[in-house]
């Protein structure tokens, strides 16, 4: 049987400062492949290459992934400042509309950092430039130096709703994360439900209310090390099984809380 097919988000880089490239971190395909059990494809994030239409038909479902550009605030109706950062337009003008897509479709996404702030923009949130520098906020923001092991170690505490989504999906109530990340929610959207919390009140784990399929985003990044995390594998794992069910025909039931 052949595996489902997993959009993966690219971004858009210039290698050595110059070539234009759209690309795909390796642990992204690395998760899929050996957790989920599906085939990554990486996508051109930019809609003068490929169209939502299109993205539903070829691919089974959809790996929202992290990226250093924000979100425009333009999006979620607030004007542009330093604190904002970098944009990628064309990023937001292909994959907000993606989601909203998935969403009334039933069909599987999983928002990863960026992804999960682009879930919440797309229905309807808003988003704080630089959780940092809110009172009694962390810096959730990559270590500047160290290995690669360093920048992805686990930092914080996530806490979920008990008997919630996540708490069902992942098999516990309280988890430990990596955190890479300088934006978050200011405002979910109407049918974003936040379903964990950082220590500091941060949100970092949501889903969609009342939608058929698999919508689960979280503010870490797990496909680090994802085959060999327990907060990793079940999350990648539950994923590729809900694209295996768009894939056979079928809509994948909303996941129930315990």
């Amino acid at each position: 049987m052949a595996r489902p097919v997993i959009g993966i988000i690219g971004n858009s880089y210039l290698l050595n400062d110059q070539y234009p490239v759209h690309a795909g971190g390796q642990m992204n395909a690395d998760a899929l492949t050996k957790v989920s059990g599906c085939l990554p494809l990486i996508i051109p994030s930019d809609p003068r290459h490929v169209s939502v239409d299109e993205l539903l038909d070829i691919c089974d479902g959809f790996l929202l992934t992290g990226g250093r550009p924000n979100v425009h605030p333009e999006e979620y109706g607030e004007d542009e400042t330093e604190a904002h950062g970098e944009f990628d337009r064309a990023r937001d003008a292909l994959v907000l509309p993606l989601v909203r897509a998935c969403v009334d479709r039933g069909q599987p996404f999983l928002g990863i950092c960026r992804g999960f702030q682009e879930v919440n923009v797309a229905m309807g949130g808003t988003l704080y430039p630089e959780i940092r520098d809110l009172p009694g906020r962390m810096n959730h923001r990559m270590p500047p130096d160290g290995t690669l092991e360093e920048k992805f170690e686990l930092r914080h505490d996530v806490r979920f709703t008990p008997g919630g989504v996540f708490h069902a999906v992942l098999g516990a109530d309280q988890v430990r994360t990596n955190t890479l990340h300088g934006q978050g929610i200011k405002e979910p959207g109407p049918r974003v439900m936040i379903d964990g919390y950082a220590d500091d009140g941060t949100p970092e784990a949501i889903y969609i209310k009342g939608a058929v399929g698999f919508t689960l985003a979280v503010q870490w990044h797990p496909e680090w090390d994802a085959a060999n995390d327990p907060v990793s594998r079940p999350l990648f794992s539950q994923f590729g099984d809900a694209a295996r069910h768009w894939a056979a025909g079928s809509k994948t039931p909303a996941l129930k809380a315990v």
